[in-house]
């Protein structure tokens, strides 16, 4: 697929979902290079595979033989390597341009939506693996059982793949199959309101060529508007194409009955999940009603989902600090992290529930503020670690963590919630606060995983 390049050198290398590109070249044979603002466990991992890493940004960077330079979202044009390849004529391309050429190859399945679409794509890659299908699938994360981890590949027809919504990236790909997960207010200094962000999805989601078929949450509000030429919704508890029914909750546990209707409602059978919350039945859901259209079996589903663990910083259990359970989650939406803190009381009862949040980009804390005071306060204790500040987003820092708190506080001057200017700040404070028993959420889509790592 990629025979016409030899060298190719990524801008904003270290990212989750830009890495993987990197190991989709690597596996082609291609040289690759790539540079970020500065190294971590990514670019280490990448730099065992042969990649030449730089840190920082610098003309230097771009070797003589470069014949394509890609780059990530957050790199702005006027960034010193980008600008270098304009002057030597080096072909660029963004990171979802380049996968929308690699969708066109492929029968692509695209999982989009605001929460959910990193585990419905690792669970939907999973069961066409074992399936016998051999898709090809890149996920926002790291999937236990792809050897390497962010990537699968494959030499079957389908091609699976997160859109992300974001600057309406999802419209660069082409799809034959859509599961759209939900949508909700996010990404404000893009879109003007939900109106524009519901109107992209529509003008997407008319992208779908021939028979091509839309997996949607009947259960959404947000999506409600949208128009489907060919569709199937599931729910809880709903009366749609594909059903969960029973929600049943045990420590550490979680099982449905699956429904499917056809001329009338027909029992599947029972799932039983490790991973919680209700939101992860949804994703499940998702995975398996797209997985039925393609003509997987429901016992193939079954069998595959009960062994699903979970992937990285979804969720994810890290081990145990001074008698504390760690766990790391990328969640950053108000919703994100309120259905996070409701499944840990559901799989922990009656344990303490510690959340330590860094808000991820000024511009979404500001446009969502009142839905994060709200969200934060769900906690049993909350420590709010400074914004991350995102690369290349030019963000106004007229908002701060210590607002939130300000305004929590204001609401309940008892609740038990603190700021901290930093990662030091906030492992102190978790020093003085935690105690054996309790579950402590590590939450935010910045750089907060390294200290939950640093911990255990």
């Amino acid at each position: 697929m990629f025979q016409f390049y030899r060298h190719v050198h990524f801008v904003g290398i270290g990212g989750i979902g830009m890495s993987a590109l990197a190991k989709w070249f690597i596996h082609e044979g291609i040289r690759v290079s790539g540079s970020d603002v500065s190294a971590n466990t990514i670019t280490e991992d990448l730099r065992k595979r042969g990649v030449r890493f730089f840190s920082g940004h610098a003309v230097s960077n771009i070797a003589q033989d470069v014949d394509l330079l890609i780059y990530t979202s957050a790199i702005p044009q006027d960034n010193t390597e980008r600008q270098y390849a304009q002057e030597r004529g080096i072909p660029q391309k963004s990171y979802f341009e380049m996968l929308g050429e690699i969708s066109k190859s492929f029968s692509t399945i695209v999982v989009t939506g605001t929460n959910g679409k990193s585990t419905t794509t690792a669970m939907l890659g999973l069961l066409l693996e074992a399936a016998g299908y051999d898709p090809t699938v890149l996920v926002g994360s790291l999937v236990p059982g792809f050897p390497d981890g962010n990537l699968r590949l494959g030499k079957g027809r389908f091609f699976v793949v997160e859109g992300c919504e974001y600057r309406a990236n999802m419209m660069n790909l082409e799809p034959e199959m859509i599961v759209l997960t939900n949508i909700e207010e996010d990404h404000l200094d893009y879109y003007r309101d939900l109106a524009h962000i519901q109107e992209t999805f529509q003008a997407f989601v008319q992208k779908l060529q021939g028979k091509g078929l839309v997996v949607y949450n009947a259960m959404d509000s947000g999506t409600k508007p949208l128009h489907f030429f060919r569709s199937v919704g599931y729910g809880l508890e709903k009366e749609t194409d594909y059903v969960a029914r029973q929600r049943r909750v045990s420590q550490g546990l979680q099982q449905v009955s699956i429904y499917r209707h056809e001329a009338q409602e027909i029992s599947m059978g029972d799932l039983t999940l490790q991973i919680p919350g209700t939101f992860n039945v949804m994703n499940a859901l998702a995975a398996i009603s797209a997985a039925m259209e393609i003509g997987i079996p429901f016992e193939t589903c079954r069998r595959v989902l009960e062994q699903f663990k979970g992937i990285w910083r979804r969720f994810e259990r890290l081990g145990v600090w001074k008698g504390a359970d760690i766990l790391s989650d990328y969640g950053h939406h108000p919703s994100a992290i309120a259905q996070t803190i409701e499944a840990a009381r559901e799989f922990f009862p009656g344990r303490r529930i510690i959340l330590c949040y860094q808000p991820h980009q000024h511009d979404r804390t500001k446009k969502l503020f009142d839905e994060f005071v709200q969200t934060l306060a769900l906690a049993d204790h909350a420590i709010v670690v400074e914004i991350y500040d995102v690369a290349g987003r030019n963000e106004v820092h007229d908002v701060s963590s210590k607002d939130l708190v300000l305004a929590i506080k204001k609401k309940d001057s008892a609740k038990d919630i603190v700021y901290a200017e930093d990662f030091m700040a906030a492992e102190q404070l978790l020093r003085d606060h935690i105690q054996p028993n309790d579950v402590l959420l590590m939450m935010g889509a910045g750089d907060i995983d390294s200290l939950a790592r640093k911990l255990v």
